[in-house]
């Protein structure tokens, strides 16, 4: 028989076997469904741990809470990398998670990899969306939490802009609250920043979720009936010489221009006519000399202006809904990858009409209008904007 001592020697084998029986048993990760990946992580702690870290990014964990013993875990997974489509009046098409990425990332928390190893390649890499969550945490740490909810706002709408950008070289988003646009880069860098003029209270830009299709060089402004009823029609009735003197001609159902001088405005009304009106192109042109056409049934799109000097402003909330933009030829060249237009195009004479021309995007450029009620500046710097439009609730 062994001694007592002998036996001692055979526990930690035993130990060694019987763990090597476990793990052997352990079923593979990538061979588990869906459903026991989620109940392999809701079971441990590491879904506690999960929760806890991914509230440092302004989500609100209540909602992913398990429930009579189920863990939402693949919910709260598409959440971290992807968030929830913000208030948006248009998005042209919500596009589908990258469900490969989130299956990886559950097989990554059953094999034991650390949450935060995990959440580093599901979260957007934007560095502005880091800033934003030192930003949170600063201000949940300081007790304060209305401060923290809009900078909540904004961690979403960015994890938002991750989802809806898969597979884009490039974007554009403007801040319709903060009366300026970012373009970056597929991974969020900062390439171009100016400086806009948006819609007035009265008048408000849209937020919109689309994407670019074309640079429209030397383009009509085609009057929206909304300005051609209240604004444009009691002005031409009122003074024969309002159209020539403003470049503006009245078209017909033909598309083709009608001479002013032979319409009985006296018979007209402004609710019923039945002509539409069109600004020649040039520099006396409301939309300047450049117009970005993106994809909208709003009638929104991205233009250069006869009144640049409103770029000046702090003030910047002053069109019709449209976005003007303070270096349209940097913003053109941006959205088609390469020189399309010369530096000298804002300064050439323009003494006489050029005939619009259309130059097609190769690729597409998600453009986002957001109203944005905190952001970070290139340098980190935490920044708040009005609520020009007096509706928005510091809610995530």
């Amino acid at each position: 028989m062994l001694s007592g001592l002998g036996k001692a020697r055979y526990v930690p084998l035993l130990i060694l076997f019987t763990l090597a029986i476990m793990q052997s048993c352990r079923k593979n990760p990538k061979e588990m469904s869906d459903a026991e990946l989620a109940e392999a992580i809701g079971s441990k702690d590491t879904y506690q741990e999960l929760l806890s870290k991914v509230g440092e990014a302004g989500i609100d964990t209540k909602k992913f809470e398990a429930k009579n013993g189920n863990a939402p875990v693949f919910a709260l997974l598409e959440e971290v990398a992807f968030g929830h489509k913000p208030t948006i009046r248009f998005t042209q098409k919500a596009i589908k998670t990258d469900t490969a990425l989130l299956r990886y990332a559950a097989e990554e928390l059953v094999s034991g990899r650390p949450v935060e190893t995990v959440l580093e390649k599901l979260e957007p890499v934007f560095p502005v969306y880091n800033n934003l969550k030192i930003h949170y945490n600063r201000l949940i740490k300081s007790n304060k939490k209305d401060s923290a909810a809009y900078v909540a706002q904004t961690l979403n709408a960015y994890r938002w802009i991750h989802r809806q950008i898969q597979g884009a070289p490039r974007f554009v988003v403007v801040n319709i609250r903060g009366a300026y646009l970012t373009a970056m880069d597929s991974a969020g860098k900062n390439v171009l920043t100016m400086r806009t003029v948006v819609g007035k209270r009265d008048t408000p830009t849209p937020t919109i979720d689309t994407y670019a299709t074309s640079i429209v060089t030397h383009p009509y402004w085609n009057v929206p009936k909304s300005i051609a009823i209240k604004e444009i029609f009691p002005k031409a009735a009122a003074d024969p010489e309002y159209l020539t003197r403003n470049r503006i001609q009245v078209i017909g159902k033909d598309g083709q221009a009608i001479n002013p001088e032979e319409l009985e405005w006296g018979d007209l009304s402004a609710d019923k006519f039945p002509y539409r009106f069109r600004q020649e192109t040039g520099e006396d042109n409301s939309l300047g000399l450049l117009k970005v056409e993106i994809k909208n049934p709003l009638a929104i799109y991205l233009h250069d202006t006869n009144a640049r000097y409103l770029f000046n402003s702090n003030q910047r909330w002053r069109s019709h809904g449209c976005v003007r933009v303070q270096k349209p030829t940097e913003l053109a060249n941006y959205m088609a990858g390469t020189q399309l237009l010369d530096s000298d195009f804002m300064t050439e004479p323009d003494s006489v009409s050029h005939p619009p021309k259309w130059h097609k995007l190769k690729v597409r450029v998600p453009v986002f209008l957001l109203y944005l009620p905190a952001d970070c500046n290139e340098k980190g710097d935490l920044m708040y904007f009005p609520d020009v439009y007096k509706r928005e609730t510091p809610n995530a």
